[in-house]
């Protein structure tokens, strides 16, 4: 066998081995929300700000609802090759207060064919306040600027 077959062959390997890896699905998480375990640690009724912040860690947003509630975003995103990111998954969690500053409600939220719907609800009281902001929060799945997700933006 001669030197230039067997470069010929050694490059064709390289070429198919670099498109095999560039058509692999890759997955990234963004952002934190707590598990159910951690979220069974906080009490209804008992735990305040200062508590919940020990036990989940600190919100992803906070203060941004007329009740100061505490919401954990987490995304998980799919890479396919030289195409768009896409996002594929999102939760919310929800932890309000009262006006003392003690926990109301403790909710997850996430979607099911397109529509939020509440994954597990720990309330004081039956109405559902700031589902708008939730809804923000699901409403920009897919709606993003590959350059900012990347920092080029």
């Amino acid at each position: 066998m001669n030197i230039t077959g067997r470069k010929s062959r050694a490059i064709l390997a390289g070429c198919v081995l670099l498109m095999s890896v560039g058509c692999t699905t890759l997955y990234r998480n963004h952002g934190y929300a707590p598990t159910d375990d951690q979220l069974a640690e906080v009490l209804v009724g008992v735990d305040t700000r200062d508590t919940v912040s020990d036990v989940v860690g600190p919100p992803t947003a906070g203060g941004v609802t007329n009740g100061g509630g505490f919401f954990y975003v987490q995304s998980r995103f799919r890479f396919l090759g030289p195409l768009e990111p896409k996002e594929i998954e999102r939760e919310v969690v929800a932890i309000s207060f009262d006006e003392e500053g003690v926990v109301s409600n403790v909710e997850r939220f996430g979607l099911e064919n397109g529509n939020v719907v509440a994954l597990s609800r720990r309330v004081t009281q039956d109405n559902v306040r700031d589902t708008t902001f939730i809804r923000q929060l699901f409403g920009s799945i897919g709606n993003f600027n590959a350059g900012d997700f990347l920092g080029d933006g």
